[in-house]
């Protein structure tokens, strides 16, 4: 058959037909033009080609399937629509953490071992042999769907209407984690961002409170920088106050700048939240994220920036807290405990 349109749009209106027939044949080459033409796709052929290839994405098999997931990643990357993209991407997503999960429990079940690495185009002979041919492919594929999803949880839309599914994705994810000894910090971090989401912070050193506000924030490196702008930056509390274009590129500036810590991130129960974890980490109590800022305890040093570059960050004060409601938050608070590290 003679393939229409040229270009990136024409590969993907030939394998959005091809997929749809079941044209094993016709697919293959299609799936092959997606790749050498997305390089030169013109602004328009990439806002279309997303959508659509995301609404096939369930009739292509399993091996084909994670890389037009990343081609469709890499359209909303470009301006795709990723509210139309991600439920196909995040479907595709769950059903290879289903089949990772299964893959490990094939894998123990006939004499585990190391996890094999995924480093090849697809598994050998003798892994699909021992754990099934799904199976396999769901844990060879999982570092694509990994780049495929995080593209579309960028978007705080994606994230939203996603709210219900990201809590059943993490406990596939740690599963995997768990069993293989694999770490997917990206997707693990970019399934626990929160968004408009209520923080009480509590100064030790002042003995003062405050209502802040945050969305989009990757990991607590950036949730520090934002911090300490907003309170520090603002003039609420002394200490090392970020400059503008460190605060800058922890929301939307890109690039990243050298930053000093201007606090210990500490627990309602005294333990250390170190910044190499996520918001996700800070302690619910009476319903609300409660966090302490301590003095540093030592002198550190980072690259401020944002854990996801495409991912738009912000903390916002929303009020100091009059003093009664202070001395109730701090009712919660145990001295902090030393820890080094």
């Amino acid at each position: 058959m003679i393939f229409g349109k040229t270009g990136f749009g024409g590969a993907v209106a030939d394998f959005e037909a091809a997929v749809v027939a079941q044209d094993a044949k016709r697919s293959g080459k299609a799936f092959v033009r997606l790749q050498e033409t997305f390089g030169q796709a013109k602004e328009a052929d990439l806002l279309d080609g997303g959508p659509r290839l995301a609404g096939v994405l369930e009739q292509v098999p399993p091996g084909p399937r994670a890389v037009v997931a990343v081609l469709v990643g890499a359209c909303v990357e470009r301006g795709a629509d990723a509210g139309r993209c991600a439920p196909g991407v995040l479907a595709g997503l769950r059903e290879a953490l289903e089949q990772a999960v299964a893959f490990a429990d094939a894998w123990a079940a006939t004499g585990g071992g190391a996890f094999p690495a995924a480093d090849g185009d697809a598994p050998g002979d003798d892994i699909v042999e021992r754990v099934g041919g799904d199976a396999a492919a769901g844990w060879w594929t999982l570092h694509q769907w990994e780049t495929a999803a995080v593209a579309m949880l960028n978007h705080p839309v994606v994230r939203v209407d996603a709210a219900g599914v990201r809590g059943e994705l993490l406990r596939l994810l740690t599963s995997v984690e768990r069993a293989s000894g694999a770490e997917f910090k990206c997707l693990a971090y970019a399934l626990l961002v929160l968004d408009d989401e209520p923080l009480v912070a509590l100064h030790r050193a002042s003995g003062t409170g405050y209502l802040l506000r945050f969305s989009g924030v990757g990991d607590n490196f950036q949730l520090h920088t934002l911090l300490a702008d907003a309170l520090i930056g603002g003039g609420h509390v002394e200490g090392h106050a970020p400059s503008s274009q460190e605060a800058a590129v922890c929301r939307e500036t890109p690039g990243q700048v050298d930053t000093v810590g201007s606090f210990d991130l500490t627990a309602p129960d005294g333990a250390r939240l170190w910044n190499e974890g996520a918001p996700a980490d800070i302690p619910v109590v009476d319903g609300v994220r409660l966090l302490v800022l301590d003095k540093p305890s030592y002198r550190r040093q980072w690259p401020a920036g944002r854990f996801f570059p495409g991912m738009r960050g912000d903390v916002l004060l929303e009020r100091a807290l009059e003093p009664e409601e202070t001395e109730r938050w701090f009712a919660h608070v145990s001295p902090a405990k030393d820890a080094t590290g």
